[in-house]
């Protein structure tokens, strides 16, 4: 069965920073391509951005230059640190991974998601 489980997210000041992490299981980590989403109140879930097995990342423009997405295949764990946090990236976290094979999705799963609130 697998299982996501993320942490680190809390209350942080404008300006401050937080890092979320995710702990794989009952899974080949290494073959998934692992991604962070979140979603606001009253907003549909977005990406915020992805890391493939071989290290290549993606980011959402809101957040490009203020978080970095790393992952450890050996722990089988995904991290987003989030640096220069906004009011505005206030919103739920969920960590998502999928597999692809021959160009098609063959497996999603979601973590249960983790908040975070940016606020003075």
């Amino acid at each position: 069965q697998v299982q996501l489980v993320e942490s680190g997210g809390g209350l942080v000041q404008p300006g401050g920073s937080l890092r979320l992490s995710c702990a794989a299981s009952g899974m080949t980590f290494s073959s998934y391509i692992m991604g962070w989403y979140r979603q606001a109140p009253g907003n549909g879930r977005e990406l915020v951005a992805t890391v493939t097995s071989g290290g290549s990342t993606n980011y959402a423009d809101s957040v490009k230059g203020r978080f970095t997405i790393s992952r450890d295949n050996a722990k089988n764990t995904v991290y987003l640190q989030m640096n220069s946090l906004k009011p505005e990236d206030t919103a739920v976290y969920y960590c998502n991974a999928r597999y692809y094979s021959m160009g098609i999705m063959r497996s999603n799963y979601w973590g249960q998601g983790t908040q975070v609130t940016v606020s003075s």
